[in-house]
């Protein structure tokens, strides 16, 4: 099929040389300007052997010459003598009506011109080492899983399907997976990169995996990360990210938003009226629903000339999915909120970091990207702080943003206390959140016998921070056996800290959480930091009903990475024992493991603040 097609771009360029050499403008030069001289006549030669075939006809005219392409024969054309058949078309050739109807990249792709790659050799990167942050910048050594087999690493990726239920497990994760890594014994990096791109996004992290597939050439890209890539630029509502994917790759791939992707690009590349034939099509044939196609008609539309308006009604609508909600997100029009009421949580982790969505959308989906670990509690504070700042925005927003302001500014201790107890009860569907917004302001709280009986609240909302030094100047305040007591005894700096058998009996006998869950996070967390005796271990497992000893493949795989020292492979496979969405779903077993191999490669702090964050959740 090329061959044909190259033999007819060869033929149509000769016969237009054809057309310019006859319609060529007269030279409008004086005789004798711009005319060779005329060349000397040539010496007599032996006249050669008469022969009728090498004497041409007067009435013949002469064959012109036509340069073959490379490794092909010239083409014959009609007309011509010659001892082979005439030149035709062949049958499923476009016609040139068809040609005059194609978009620039699908010429390129008919002739083959379109380049492999789209920047120049010296701005290429190299795929040894792909990802965002480097080990000064608080990531991992490069090296440490050049070494592992890949069938395990692949394993610990693929096989971990988010969401997970710590939300400082989630930020280890996270920084191990945009860690500038080279690649797993017998793993292209490609694919490694499209696996902790596609983690990423199922974590709810698209910023950090559109970086990520950033940092790969994209005429590098296989399937799995194109499929990555596109999924993180439609969550962070970046539809002209997938540009340099989609016009290079044109059309290696299918389907309905794909093709709609093509068209987007086409349209900001100066192909409005190709784009919007298409868009037009699409939505005529039916076979893709009114409301992403006019969604892209109207994306589309903002690069023609024409500008024409496109209505978008939401009436029809039955659901709402990334595609529509990420165009509409960046196109500035508001989504329902009867589509977005009961939707999955993806829509409520894409808005928080959504920087073109007005702030009562942001701070919508803000509290659940807290809670599981996307924003911080530093961002969190900010976009409070914003709300505060906006007068327009009246109801429960403005009052949590007023008693956040109270809770840092207040006059007196007292008050400070009661702004952020009003706080903590304000946001029902995810309460620890609020707990991370208030860190820094319960740092701000002096430890003192009056606030005794919140101390256990104030230093959870501490730890959710990493505050660790600021909660400690409560251990003379809180009682021993309490929940204050307990997470203080996890959140120890002193690697040499050991934990009190009689407080954690008494913490055990007040217990009253479901199935005395906390109680279970304790021990687990204080032997996997090694804060108990084995004795002192094994008393407490019997009494809780907690086999600490039973052993998996998952748990035999994470003590051997910690046995070898190994804190990214670890991170890796914690974050395999952290799936769920809720702490119900986490066993005092899979949390031993996890602490203990934590503790023993060296991510101390870390594992301190899961423990802890366990028991305040459990």
């Amino acid at each position: 099929m090329k061959r044909k097609y190259l033999i007819l771009g060869a033929v149509i360029g000769l016969s237009s040389s054809f057309v310019l050499a006859q319609d060529a403008p007269e030279s409008l030069l004086p005789p004798g300007f711009g005319d060779p001289a005329p060349a000397p006549a040539p010496a007599p030669a032996t006249k050669p052997p008469s022969s009728s075939s090498s004497r041409p006809s007067s009435t013949q005219a002469p064959r012109p010459v036509i340069q073959p392409l490379p490794g092909m024969s010239a083409p014959e054309i009609s007309g011509v003598p010659s001892g082979s058949a005439a030149f035709s078309l062949p049958d499923d050739f476009p016609s040139i009506a068809e040609i005059e109807a194609m978009t620039t990249d699908e010429i390129d792709e008919l002739l083959g011109l379109k380049p492999k790659f789209d920047i120049p050799p010296a701005a290429r990167r190299k795929l040894d080492s792909v990802g965002i942050i480097n080990s000064r910048e608080g990531g991992f050594p490069s090296r440490m899983l050049a070494g592992q087999p890949a069938s395990l690493v692949r394993a610990a990726l693929a096989g971990n399907k988010g969401p997970l239920v710590s939300r400082w497990g989630h930020i280890l994760l996270r920084r191990a997976l945009a860690t500038r890594f080279d690649a797993p014994q017998g793993m292209n990096p490609v694919e490694f990169a499209a696996l902790r791109a596609a983690l990423l996004n199922r974590l709810g992290e698209s910023v950090p995996a559109r970086a990520l597939v950033q940092d790969v050439d994209t005429a590098n890209y296989n399937d799995a990360l194109t499929k990555a890539a596109i999924d993180s630029y439609i969550a962070t509502g970046d539809i002209l990210g997938t540009c340099p994917a989609v016009r290079l790759q044109g059309g290696a791939r299918e389907g309905a938003q794909w093709d709609m992707l093509r068209a987007i690009c086409g349209a900001y590349a100066g192909e409005g009226t190709s784009a919007d034939r298409t868009l037009n099509k699409m939505l005529r044939q039916g076979k893709v629903a009114k409301i992403d196609v006019l969604l892209a008609q109207r994306f589309a539309g903002a690069a023609g000339k024409t500008r024409r308006t496109v209505n978008i009604e939401w009436d029809e609508v039955e659901k709402i999915t990334p595609w529509r909600y990420a165009l509409a997100s960046a196109l500035g029009i508001e989504v329902p909120q009867s589509l977005l009421k009961g939707a999955s949580p993806y829509y409520r982790k894409a808005a928080s970091t959504a920087p073109m969505l007005p702030l009562p959308d942001r701070a919508w989906g803000a509290s659940l990207a807290a809670e599981r670990g996307i924003l911080s509690s530093a961002a969190l504070v900010d976009l409070y702080s914003q709300i505060y700042s906006d007068s327009e925005i009246e109801g429960s927003l403005s009052g949590i943003a007023s008693d956040l302001r109270d809770s840092f500014v207040a006059e007196t201790p007292a008050a400070r206390l009661s702004a952020m107890q009003q706080v903590w009860g304000a946001e029902k569907t995810a309460p620890y959140a609020m707990q991370v917004m208030t860190a820094r302001a319960a740092a701000r709280i002096p430890p003192s016998d009056d606030f005794a009986d919140s101390a256990g609240a104030i230093i959870a909302s501490m730890l959710t921070a990493g505050l660790d030094h600021g909660a400690m100047r409560w251990k003379g305040i809180v009682a021993d056996g309490s929940q204050g007591w307990a997470l203080l005894a996890l959140a120890e700096p002193k690697t040499n800290a050991r934990a009190s058998t009689g407080a954690l009996d008494s913490f055990i006998d007040d217990d009253d959480s479901v199935e005395q869950r906390k109680s279970r996070f304790l021990v687990a967390g204080l032997a996997g930091l090694g804060r108990l005796s084995e004795a002192d271990t094994a008393n407490a497992a019997k009494r809780l009903n907690v086999d600490f000893a039973r052993q998996t493949r998952w748990s035999r795989m994470i003590d051997r990475a910690a046995d070898v020292r190994n804190p990214a492979l670890v991170a890796l496979l914690a974050g395999v024992g952290m799936q769920g969405k809720s702490w119900d779903k986490m066993t005092a077993r899979h949390l031993f493991h996890i602490v203990g191999a934590l503790h023993r490669v060296g991510l101390d702090a870390e594992a301190r603040m899961i423990a802890a964050e366990a028991v305040a959740r459990g």
